[in-house]
């Protein structure tokens, strides 16, 4: 059944604010700095100076990644003397959203937006995203192009409704100069992570001096080992949740008896991301399970052997991938133009491939991957390769248009077990009746 946008803004408020508590945003951590400029929910007319096509695009990144996003927008319209895109910051992933929907509402939206990939179904379900299958195939591209384990959130009821941008994955973080000290080689499954992990802890007169590993507060990463599990977060027919044979037990049973020993530090809601990747930093722990997109300020920060591997495996390996795709508008009036730099994005090397190789996230075309630019960077910094060669075991498993009230649900849930030690089965046998409820709506 198609729903219209206004139904969820209610609760992609309320998930607003339960996340604002979270270490990295909606609904998996992606790492980015948390400015918030005042930004318009209201597009300028489309014309611009000299009569160039204006296009607005909406975005979510701030800091560093803000200014890779700007400069990219600059060589776009330095290299266009009939378009011009004007790039406005709203805030982070679920912010965007919001303003989004509010704006598709007042019809005052942008041409081109991002969106977090896991939001894209709820937009597409309310047929506001342009299929762009006519433009790519006009433009001699296709779906084959991209990076196959990145395009698990851009085609809706066979319309090609978005396209990967900034991409990211969580990995294993390994201080590797520790674990030489220890004599242990980097954990490839839950087994071997439970027995590094113990090993690393340090406890004197009964305080930790040292943890084995962590993970920022986020249902990124039980996501993963679930899958991990070999169980889905949604079932086959999506009416429920997919974890019924024991692997979510199985998970937070493992997560659980681990913390009871030290061997993982869970930490506090507020800033989860920034606490684990200091301690990661200053030695309180030896691992950790974190987003891709803090490779770059660990690689200069950290004064050991710093290695990047797989996330463990339990049954299979398995990884969700989290951050943005990018959208055209079905109300834009300037579709030709907002496509046109869709299309420079994605294959101009100076545009999406300069953008990757400036702030590290994943490259999202095969072209991208093949790139010398991009070689010589996998070369130079190795760390960064993994979360590439991992995507052949990236996993979409959240893919339902009430993903916003369910995660919501999911978060009480962690909380529940992680923080106020309640019963595993009970918390999510309790999980489980509310995922009914709000998908049967």
């Amino acid at each position: 059944m198609k729903k219209t946008l206004s139904t969820g803004l209610l609760s992609m408020t309320m998930l607003s604010t339960l996340l604002a508590a979270c270490s990295g945003g909606p609904p998996q951590q992606t790492m980015e700095p948390k400015t918030t400029p005042q930004a318009s929910t209201t597009a300028p007319a489309p014309t611009g100076t000299g009569g160039k096509k204006t296009v607005q695009f909406w975005h979510s990144l701030g800091g560093k990644n803000g200014e890779y996003t700007d400069a990219m927008i600059k060589r776009f319209n330095a290299s266009h003397d009939k378009i011009e895109v004007v790039g406005t910051f709203q805030g982070s992933y679920d912010e965007t959203v919001t303003k989004l929907q509010q704006a598709v509402a007042a019809k005052s939206g942008p041409d081109v937006s991002m969106l977090e990939r896991a939001y894209v179904q709820m937009f597409a379900d309310s047929d506001v995203l342009e299929d762009m299958n006519p433009f790519l195939k006009k433009s001699g591209l296709s779906s084959d192009d991209f990076t196959a384990g990145l395009m698990g959130h851009s085609t809706f009821d066979k319309k090609l409704v978005s396209l990967p941008l900034n991409r990211s994955t969580p990995i294993l973080h390994v201080n590797k100069t520790m674990l030489d000290e220890i004599g242990l080689a980097v954990p490839k499954t839950w087994d071997e992570l439970n027995k590094v992990a113990n090993a690393l802890v340090i406890k004197e007169n009964g305080e930790f001096k040292r943890y084995g590993y962590s993970m920022p507060y986020d249902t990124w990463y039980p996501i993963a080992m679930i899958s991990q599990a070999k169980g889905k977060f949604f079932n086959d027919a999506n009416t429920s949740i997919g974890f019924n044979n024991g692997e979510g037990v199985k998970t937070f049973k493992f997560l659980k008896d681990m913390q009871s020993t030290g061997a993982l530090y869970y930490p506090p809601a507020q800033d989860s991301g920034n606490i684990v990747n200091q301690m990661f930093t200053s030695g309180k722990i030896g691992m950790m399970f974190q987003s891709t997109g803090v490779i770059g300020s660990l690689t200069d920060s950290v004064k050991f052997d710093y290695v990047t591997a797989f996330l463990p495996m339990d049954q299979v390996y398995a990884n969700p991938t989290g951050g943005a795709n990018v959208a055209l508008m079905s109300d834009s009036k300037n579709k030709e133009a907002a496509w046109e730099f869709i299309r420079w994005t994605m294959t101009d090397p100076q545009g999406g491939l300069q953008f990757i190789l400036d702030s590290g996230y994943l490259p999202f075309t095969k072209k991208m991957v093949e790139s010398q630019q991009m070689k010589d960077l996998w070369a130079k910094q190795p760390n960064r390769k993994v979360a590439y060669d991992q995507l052949q075991y990236a996993i979409d498993t959240n893919k339902n248009v009430a993903w916003t009230q369910v995660n919501q649900e999911f978060n009480k849930a962690i909380q529940a077990i992680m923080y106020d030690n309640k019963n595993i089965e009970a918390t999510l046998d309790t999980f489980k009746k509310e995922t009914e409820r709000i998908i049967k709506k």
